[in-house]
């Protein structure tokens, strides 16, 4: 007799996918308004840094549990 058992992560709540992917996509928003924007130079040259960060963010994020 099998039973479906409800497994629950140990991992902090702040510490689980849908919070943190929301996170990352936010980053890779920020850069991209970086990238975008007429005003200063820094945030122009630090917006690829940005989105890179915020995208190997959500390639790590995606593998947490629910």
């Amino acid at each position: 007799m099998s039973r479906a058992v409800s497994k629950r992560s140990s991992w902090p709540r702040w510490a689980r996918r849908g919070l943190m992917e929301n996170i990352a996509t936010a980053i890779i928003a920020i850069g991209f308004l970086m990238l975008f924007q007429p005003f200063a130079l820094a945030l122009y040259t630090y917006s690829f840094i940005t989105m890179l960060a915020g995208t190997v963010m959500f390639i790590i994020v995606s593998k947490f549990p629910e």
